[in-house]
């Protein structure tokens, strides 16, 4: 049986487009001596900042979400447990 030719990974690129952000000079240089540090360019210290915001903004909402479904079920919650309440005190 033929073997099979190793397949090249398929990589897809995002379109990039470029902006313009205007930065006070002081946190520009900031800006500068950290991409340095972190051996990035500033494009990319830039790109990892805003993507480390949207996803920290993402996760609180789904915190939010969550703590009002659990809020809302919690009478629901309250009742199961009280039909349990027997199981509890009976050694397993």
């Amino acid at each position: 049986m033929p073997v099979a030719a190793a397949r090249k990974p398929i990589t897809i690129r995002a379109r990039k487009e470029r902006v313009l952000v205007e930065f006070p000079e002081n946190l520009l240089k900031r800006a500068d001596d950290a991409a340095r540090k972190l051996d990035k360019n500033r494009s990319e210290l830039i790109r990892t900042a805003v993507e480390q915001l949207l996803e920290e903004m993402e996760k609180k909402r789904f915190e939010q979400e969550l703590a009002a479904a659990y809020t809302a079920n919690a009478p629901m919650s309250r009742e199961i447990m009280e039909e349990f309440v027997h199981v509890d005190s009976e050694g397993f």
